[in-house]
């Protein structure tokens, strides 16, 4: 038998002490299961038993333990044998830190042992020491008490109604006090919990919660932020998702909360501080939707007031300190082991953020007191700069220099020059700082601590680089890519294509580009992280031949076919209608993968917008210029409310007309939340009936004589784009045959001409049966040109073609495919240029804009 450890300080063994309750009536429980981890459940009996031993080893005499948190059964039960035993416990991943209060006991591998240091007198209320969530590096802790800890459990379980059935999962570390206090309320009340180190953007985490019944998980933003990227989980007996740890905006606690009301469950947005063991607020669910801006009312058993703070510059009326007071606040600070022997020293918690109270009686924080710089005179209120620097969808990080001499502003993701610049004259123009007092760094991603939130002393040591001597990673350079094709600022090695809102016009050029610098892409990438992708294409030899997607070959192809038979070159018709098809699959990849409907249909709108809006502002000038087109062409109505059968010019554009209508009624029918969760129990199938539903017109046209022009209205042709979106959904042979009998069948008799049917017809099953084809390297960019292109070829080329068709032919082909490459090119610069003007114009302005009062950060 192993010996207990030495007892020291024997005077201090009968100063009364109490363990804390939840940890020392473990066994009033029985049965119930306690804790899961990887096939081993614990039950509460058996978890009393094994914590009973334990704290027989620790002896009677209070310690201060030095415990290491690990999410697994032996360290939760040396944590709950000392919080049962009356011991203090300081739980960190710095053994620096436990050397230097005098931990006389710490524990490892299964075991406790003594350090030969004699314990530092301790409170005998003392159960808990944490460090807050912004001191890392510095020996400041936070002194917890046994009512502190057993008062907080308590008010969280009573406001998430937590009972002996409920299973949580540890998404968060068992450091952090929102991670910590997970434990401590499901203990509280026989609930279970499930041990893993998985991190939440893996999938193999939610194939346990799933296989364990986990009914709630934790998150702090970046956890949400994540599960944007990785994809939301399917839990079938999901309760309630917990968020704290930092400020979710408002619109994103809208749109989780909207997932869950689809989905059963609760979202519980919660605030909180390590000073308060935990949680000071929350927001009911049933308020988030009227209030997402809120941290709601205070806890069972706190109170929560503002009290008026000197020098709140900027802010609107009744803008106050919001202050706590409850039996979880805190004991105190400890700065050394002196302070370890003190009492409870306060009675109320000034938080240090800034809130309001509105009409409805919720708390709102607006700012945080201590987010000021004071440099060249100036009090620089840094949330509202981070505020002001957000509006230009930059993900950013302020904080006063190290040597306080300047402000450094992290800039998130692979930046260019024009958005160093943009965020260098925002920051400028918000604080009145000259120019060199500013500096701007580009960073992979913003530091942050081990729970979440910016580390604002790692943003405070960044120097901004040389521009002539920054050498970009292989991480870095992909994200600059993903970047300049998606015109985005705010891109990281975690982001995706599909999650980044890619379509299929900024595909193509997207995977060729890629293509050149990692050779063979992975059939799945568009759902690959940036990291994932550069990891995986680490030391790949790059071959002559690459696998270019199929669709970016028939886009090619079709435009050419198009063009081609246009100008007389030749005839091989049935170019645009495989690219309907192709759109119908492109439509599937891009728009159908989003996690929320709501980001889903902004990303549908701006495709929709990058085809009409082009379209439309190309018409009009033609109109203005020559006449040759109609109001109806401007607006893209012709296929609506024109003539039935083929007139030109006014028939020129009818497959822009068509791909926009089929795009709006496919994003408004997947927007039905029945059809949307119909789809996704059933992608193929639902899509294959939307091919079946889209061949009853074109086969009721056809029995009944229809004498309107069948081949080009959208009403008759939806079936195509149908049979796309079908294609992306096939998962084996008999999905494929399936689908390409449909196909075929449709295509018989269809066009009146079997080459044009044939044509077509090879088009969709290279489409249904060939995801990727072989092709040269070398012939790539040629490709990848023309494909990128194909919609600013078909604009213009009815105004080029003309003027070679009966000359020179293969002239009109070649200047059609040059002048829409160029125009795509103008198009792409202009707009970059027009972004980064209209941001910088907006800020001109920005200082009245009311949405500059409202925080970007708060403690939660």
């Amino acid at each position: 038998m192993t010996p207990p450890l030495p007892t020291s300080a024997p005077d201090r063994a009968t100063r009364p002490r109490t363990g804390v309750g939840f940890a020392a009536d473990l066994a009033q429980h029985g049965g119930r299961p306690a804790l899961v981890a990887g096939h081993e459940v614990v039950s509460y009996d058996d978890l009393a038993d094994r914590v009973a031993r334990a704290r027989a080893r620790l002896g009677s005499a209070q310690r201060l333990v030095g415990l290491v948190p690990a999410p697994t059964i032996e360290f939760v039960v040396a944590y709950l044998a000392a919080l049962a035993g009356g011991h203090a416990v300081l739980l960190s991943h710095d053994e620096v830190l436990a050397r230097a209060y005098g931990a006389s006991t710490t524990w490892a591998d299964g075991g406790f042992t003594a350090t030969g240091r004699p314990d530092p007198v301790l409170h005998p209320d003392l159960r808990l020491l944490l460090s807050t969530s912004g001191s890392t590096g510095s020996p400041k802790l936070v002194r917890l008490s046994r009512s502190n800890i057993e008062s907080n459990a308590g008010a969280i379980a009573s406001y998430l109604g937590l009972t002996a059935d409920d299973r949580a999962i540890t998404t968060l570390p068992l450091d952090y006090c929102y991670g910590l206090s997970v434990l401590h309320s499901h203990l509280a009340v026989g609930a279970s919990l499930v041990l893993t180190d998985l991190s939440v953007a893996e999938s193999a985490l939610w194939d346990l919660a799933r296989a364990t019944g986990v009914t709630s998980f934790a998150g702090v933003p970046f956890t949400f932020d994540l599960l944007d990227t990785a994809g939301w989980p399917a839990l079938p007996t999901l309760r309630q998702v917990t968020q704290a740890g930092g400020r979710l905006a408002p619109d994103r606690v809208a749109a989780v909360a909207e997932r869950g009301r689809r989905e059963g469950w609760d979202l519980i947005v919660m605030y909180g501080q390590t000073e308060a063991t935990a949680r000071m607020a929350y927001l009911p669910p049933d308020l988030t939707d009227a209030h997402p801006g809120a941290i709601g009312v205070a806890i069972p058993g706190g109170a929560l007031h503002l009290e008026p703070v000197d020098g709140a510059v900027g802010h609107a009326a009744g803008v106050g300190e919001l202050v706590y007071t409850g039996p979880n606040v805190m004991m105190g600070y400890a700065h050394g082991t002196a302070d370890l022997a003190r009492g409870a020293e306060l009675t109320e918690l000034r938080t240090g953020d800034l809130a309001r109270q509105n009409d409805a009686g919720l708390f709102e924080v607006v700012g945080r007191s201590s987010r000021f710089a004071k440099l060249f005179g100036k009090r620089i209120d840094l949330d509202r700069v981070e505020n002001l620097l957000t509006l230009d969808d930059h993900e950013v990080a302020c904080a006063e220099s190290a040597d306080a001499t300047r402000l450094v502003v992290a800039l998130a993701g692979e930046a260019d020059r024009f958005a160093i610049e943009e965020a260098a004259a925002t920051a400028v123009a918000a604080t009145g700082l000259p120019e060199h007092a500013v500096a701007v760094v580009p960073v992979a991603a913003v530091p942050r601590l081990p729970n979440g939130k910016v580390d604002q002393a790692a943003v405070s040591r960044l120097e901004a680089p040389r521009a002539d001597v920054r050498a970009l990673s292989p991480v870095d350079a992909l994200t600059a890519v993903y970047a300049a094709v998606l015109g985005r600022h705010r891109v990281t090695a975690d982001d995706t294509f599909t999650g980044l809102g890619g379509d299929s016009l900024s595909y193509v050029e997207l995977s060729l580009r890629l293509e050149s610098r990692l050779g063979r892409l992975p059939s799945d990438w568009p759902d690959r992280t940036i990291g994932d992708l550069a990891a995986s294409a680490a030391g790949a030899r790059r071959s002559r031949w690459v696998r270019l997607d199929t669709g970016i070959l028939l886009r090619a192809a079709a435009i050419v076919m198009i063009v081609g038979s246009h100008t007389n070159l030749f005839v091989l018709a049935g170019g645009a209608h495989v690219l309907l098809a192709v759109a119908g699959a492109n439509f599937a990849r891009f728009h159908l993968a989003g996690a929320e409907r709501s980001e889903r249909r902004r990303n549908l709108t701006r495709s929709i917008a990058r085809i009409a809006v082009p379209t439309a502002l190309w018409v009009a000038a033609v109109l203005l210029i020559s006449g040759q087109y109609g109001w109806r062409n401007v607006l893209l109505l012709n296929d609506a409310i024109g003539r039935r059968t083929w007139h030109e010019p006014e028939w020129h554009f009818w497959f822009i007309e068509v791909l926009v209508y089929l795009l709006v009624g496919a994003g408004a029918l997947t927007t039905v939340a029945p059809v949307a969760a119909w789809e996704r129990r059933s992608p193929y199938w639902f899509a294959v009936g939307l091919v079946v539903a889209g061949l009853v017109p074109r086969f009721w046209a056809t029995a009944s004589g229809y004498d309107g022009d069948l081949i080009h209205s959208s009403l008759f042709v939806a079936w195509l784009f149908a049979g796309g979106w079908a294609a992306t959904r096939a998962r084996h042979a008999g999905h494929r045959l399936l689908l390409s009998a449909l196909l075929v069948a449709g295509l018989v008799g269809f066009c009146d001409d079997p080459v044009r049917e044939a044509t077509i017809a090879l088009g969709l099953l290279a489409l249904v049966w060939l995801p990727y084809v072989p092709f040269p390297r070398a012939l790539i960019g040629v490709v990848g040109q023309v494909a990128g292109a194909s919609l600013y070829v078909y604009l213009t080329h009815w105004q080029v073609y003309p003027h070679f068709e009966h000359r020179l032919p293969v002239a009109g082909l070649l200047a059609s495919l040059l002048v829409g490459i160029a125009v795509w090119r103008l198009v792409d610069h202009v707009s970059d240029r027009g972004r980064v003007l209209g941001r910088r114009h907006w800020h001109g302005l920005g200082a009245s804009h009311p949405q500059l009062d409202t925080p970007s950060k708060e403690t939660r």
